[in-house]
């Protein structure tokens, strides 16, 4: 839960990077959030079969929006990568295999351009 809270205090922060944990464990915490809010918006009648989102999913989603950003940008600046590479996910199926890819893949080790390696600050 901590990587949750690390994410959503960096809110608006696109600069530097970040480590594998804090991208998946966020991308956890959130499915897992958004699963919960989608059952309770069934169960009280505010989804919307037609969007296929509720009024309490729809928020979170809104709400979330500009820290799941944030974190996919500096997890791609952590592998090495421009932020400019989240627009090769509107290739069709290949675009989302390649992001893929690059968030999966290790931190580059020591510094590179967008900062120091935050492996080597924890310890």
């Amino acid at each position: 839960m901590e990587w949750y809270l690390v994410v959503l205090r960096k809110y608006a922060t696109f600069t530097g990077r970040a480590q594998r944990a804090e991208y998946w464990y966020f991308a956890l915490y959130n499915f897992l959030a958004s699963l919960v809010l989608g059952i309770v918006d069934a169960i009280t009648g505010t989804a919307s079969n037609s969007s296929g989102l509720g009024l309490l999913g729809g928020l979170y989603a809104l709400a979330v929006f500009i820290p799941s950003l944030a974190v996919l940008f500096r997890r791609l600046h952590d592998t090495g990568h421009s932020a400019w590479w989240i627009f090769i996910a509107l290739i069709p199926v290949v675009g989302v295999i390649v992001l893929l890819v690059f968030v999966t893949r290790d931190s580059e080790p020591g510094e590179n351009r967008f900062g120091p390696n935050p492996k080597a600050t924890l310890g």
